[in-house]
């Protein structure tokens, strides 16, 4: 019976659609609801009411509910005409009732025949505004409403497409329509005054209906300047400043708002407790691309002979591994030391920072002194630590982290990764190339859950391929040391029959994610609410429950990537230094990221499993990069080009890219999403060969291939034909 309700729903509207039209045309109701034909109509409607005041009421009434509910012109004319029959008393109760019942009728109808399907289609573009309803739609919808220049019907069909509820939308649609209802029931009452419907709204009428319409987000901005105050109560402001910003922690997100705000001549302070660089330079990105670096050409030298190559030993000297690794780091810190952004005329303070007040700062610096310093605004990005399990045993054994194994000098014998995301898998793969022996354990079914199962399986594959050895669906347990010997216990999936499995091991690295950094500076004392993620809570404008105090990167979310941290920087530095003039909503429609293992996979817009999961509309592409010249001639013909489009059109919704530099070959399809850029562009764009990049234009080519004009080709090929005669 479900299956059946909305196509019966679809038939019932259709029918009344139809006899609507019918009776329309039929009997001319174009004609009667007219301003002429009501003047002239007066004295007999008049007189109809006089005769049978009930009957009259429930039909005018049941009348205009009809034509309110199917959006029929002239509710302007049976507005007067409720004026003119019943008063302005009666009147306005009729119409009252009578056009919110119409309006809830024709929103009832939107939601139930058209918001599944524009929602299913649309569902991603249509999340911040389903959101906004969310939280303000009813300001919004009573805004409208006090304006009655706005079409009604048309509010109403689009109200219905949202995730309004319908109690909410009739209570406000009465209310909000009661003013403009009067006006026009009341002119009804002076109906021979009236040369045109145009004579009721007054320049100055209309006026103040804008004026009234202005009310509900008037009052809206002047609730939030008193929950401003409200929050701020407790809190004695300075008279005046030290600084513009004060900026906490000195990772992508604290350099990028730092350097922004001394980029336009503000005072701004970075406070940093530990390290220049934050976590990417000095635990994450930079560190783990230079150990990828040296696993992998200790890989290509195992294979050299495959190039013909014969005599590439390939031993590793994993401290020289490692000492290039720091070297790496030595060499970009500069780019991030207090040195330059000193030199950029942001005040560097290395020390631990705790805020004191919403304008305050305390800063403890190395040698023990404290320093206080006042500020218009604060940025908040302190970043994200290794979240360590609470496996029993774990500790006593030790363990590694993502952050401590650079520390390592010797290489281990025998590697337990716990984790399958991208840290685990990058870090796995790595180790096995140097020559320890790697087992990765995951509790999911898959690694790398968050990309499609052809791209774990492709990952999986050549992890196995270089010694990994890949447990997933195992669940760390506890570890034990038995005779000196450390051991992990990993039990299986029930479904695999919950068996324990011993896994001895040397050194065990926890990478199973990372977990904000919300203690230790003063959040709990402000009061500053978390997210369920135990994230900061932030609204659009990236502000939290103080809006002079803003948080970015790892500790605001939703992404954990060094590239958003610096996306959201800006956002937050400019709103922190401009917002009295205009604020931006962070934008988080384009983001990229890629996971560098051999191959790389590279994901931007929907993966194939989202948008199944989204429910939203989709046509898949696919390019195989084993069949690309390029690929072939270095070795690296593997992984795929995956396109999502919309369906018949070129336009995309998602890329995954697994292959060799796939996080640079998906540049090409970031600036296209990002601007609105179809594959009809790329495929129109040279790309030099032989090169990677030419897989872009080839996937492409198979999309156009796919959607190639059949009917007029056959009509060509018969023009050839009939040229060869």
């Amino acid at each position: 019976m479900a299956r059946l309700s909305k196509p019966l729903l679809w038939a019932g509207a259709a029918a009344v659609a139809l006899v609507a039209v019918w009776a329309w045309q039929h009997f001319g109701l174009s004609a009667l609801l007219t301003l002429d034909n009501l003047k002239a109509s007066r004295d007999a409607l008049q007189a109809q009411v006089l005769s049978a005041p009930l009957a009259t009421a429930a039909v005018f009434f049941a009348v205009y509910v009809a034509a309110a509910a199917l959006s029929i012109p002239g509710a302007l004319i049976l507005t007067l005409a409720a004026g003119a029959m019943f008063g302005l008393g009666w009147g306005l109760l009729l119409v009252s009732f009578a056009s919110s019942l119409g309006a809830l009728l024709a929103f009832l109808a939107a939601r139930y025949l058209l918001r599944d399907a524009i929602q299913a289609r649309f569902g991603k573009a249509l999340a911040p505004i389903n959101d906004g309803v969310k939280k303000d739609g009813t300001f919004y919808l009573l805004t409208l409403r006090l304006v009655p220049v706005f079409p009604f019907w048309l509010i109403n069909l689009l109200m219905g497409l949202t995730p309004m509820g319908a109690g909410r939308f009739y209570l406000v649609s009465q209310l909000g329509m009661l003013a403009g209802t009067a006006v026009y029931v009341n002119a009804g009452t002076q109906l021979a005054a009236i040369q045109s419907p145009g004579d009721i709204l007054s320049p100055g009428l209309l006026g103040s209906f804008v004026l009234l319409g202005l009310f509900p987000l008037l009052a809206k901005a002047g609730v939030a300047w008193l929950e401003r105050r409200k929050v701020y109560a407790k809190w004695t402001k300075p008279r005046a400043f030290d600084r513009n910003l004060v900026v906490i922690g000195a990772g992508a997100g604290g350099l990028v708002s730092a350097y922004i705000a001394a980029a336009v001549k503000a005072k701004v302070t970075l406070i940093e407790g530990h390290k220049m660089g934050g976590d990417c330079l000095n635990f994450g990105c930079v560190p783990s691309k230079a150990l990828i670096r040296s696993a992998k050409m200790a890989r290509q030298l195992k294979k050299a002979h495959e190039l013909g190559v014969a005599d590439a030993a390939g031993r590793v000297d994993f401290g020289a591994v490692m000492k290039r690794v720091h070297g790496v780091i030595a060499d970009i810190e500069p780019h991030d030391s207090v040195e330059r952004y000193t030199g950029l005329g942001v005040e560097v303070l290395q020390g631990h920072a705790r805020i004191t007040s919403p304008w305050s700062v305390e800063v403890t610096l190395a040698d023990g002194r404290k320093q206080t310093l006042t500020t218009k605004n604060i940025v908040i990005a302190a970043g994200a630590s290794p979240f360590v399990p609470p496996i029993p045993g774990l500790k006593e054994a030790g363990f590694l982290t993502s952050d401590t194994v650079w520390g390592l000098t010797e290489l281990p014998r025998r590697l337990v990764v716990l984790g399958g995301g991208p840290i685990g898998s990058e870090l796995a793969q790595s180790f096995a190339r140097l020559g320890s022996a790697v087992t990765q354990v995951e509790m999911a079914p898959r690694i790398m859950v968050r990309e499609d199962p052809e791209v774990s399986e492709l990952v999986t594959a050549t992890l196995r391929a270089d010694g990994v050895n890949v447990l997933t669906g195992h669940q760390a347990v506890r570890v034990e040391v038995v005779n000196g010997e450390k051991r992990l216990i990993a039990k299986t999936s029930a479904k695999a029959g919950g068996a324990e499995v011993v896994i001895p091991f040397d050194e065990l690295l926890c990478a199973v994610g990372r977990s904000p950094r919300v203690t230790g500076y003063g959040l709990e004392e402000l009061g500053i609410p978390l997210t369920p993620r135990k994230t900061i809570e932030t609204n659009a404008y990236l502000q939290t429950l103080y809006p002079n105090i803003y948080a970015v990167g790892d500790v605001a979310g939703p992404f954990q990537f060094t590239h958003t941290a610096a996306h959201q920087a800006w956002y937050a530095a400019v709103n922190a230094l401009f917002g009295r003039f205009r604020k931006f909503k962070a934008d988080y429609s384009v983001i990229p990221w890629a996971t560098f293992t051999d191959p790389e996979v590279a994901r931007v817009g929907l993966s194939e499993s989202e948008a199944k999961e989204q429910g939203v509309a989709y046509e898949v592409t696919k390019y195989g990069i084993d069949d690309l010249d390029r690929a072939i001639a270095d070795g690296t013909a593997h992984g795929f080009v995956k396109v999502l489009t919309v369906p018949g059109k070129d336009k995309i919704l998602g890329v995954t890219i697994v292959g060799e530099h796939a996080g640079d070959l998906l540049a090409e399809y970031v600036l296209a999403m990002k601007h609105g850029l179809g594959l009809n562009k790329i495929l129109g764009t040279i790309h030099t060969y032989p090169t990677l990049a030419e897989a872009n234009k080839y996937v492409a080519g198979e999309w156009k291939r796919a959607h190639a004009p059949q009917k007029l080709l056959q009509w060509v090929g018969r023009y050839h034909a009939w040229e060869r005669t």
